[in-house]
């Protein structure tokens, strides 16, 4: 599949000292944070680590994009939550991989239109486009 240039419109920028136990920290200083492996990898779990900034990142994307397409069929979403569950483990092949579970509840909804919000955020998101034919990403609505 090629690659479809964008219009970018906006650029984040975040500087990594010490990989998984170190800090992050974005050029603008509004993110400035304390990075360690969780305990099940060996790590101290003091900290956050990338796979939940990931989860972040991928929650807030995802419901934004649910956001706009509830907006185009006029459905509303009030009270709705995204919650993203990213694993990681052992690829087969010597390195590591991602799995990533998006749950979306949309209270006061019928289960087929959460179901077809969901879906059709999932064409939108940024975060699905991106990890879309790359990683494992269930969807399911709740």
């Amino acid at each position: 599949m090629p690659i479809q240039p964008i219009d970018v419109k906006y650029t984040a920028v975040a500087t990594a000292e010490g990989g998984r136990d170190g800090r992050v920290a974005t050029d603008d200083g509004r993110l400035d944070v304390v990075v360690n492996p969780p305990k099940e990898l060996g790590g101290s779990g003091s900290g956050t680590n990338p796979e939940q900034l990931f989860a972040a990142g991928f929650s807030a994307c995802f419901q934004s994009a649910l956001g706009v397409v509830a907006r185009r069929q006029k459905v509303d979403i009030t009270g709705s939550r995204v919650t993203a569950r990213v694993g990681i483990g052992g690829n087969g092949s010597g390195g590591f991989g991602l799995e990533v579970e998006l749950a979306v509840s949309i209270p006061g909804t019928d289960e087929a239109t959460a179901k077809q919000l969901a879906e059709a955020a999932h064409e939108v998101c940024p975060y699905s486009n991106a990890t879309r034919g790359n990683i494992k990403v269930g969807l399911s609505v709740a």
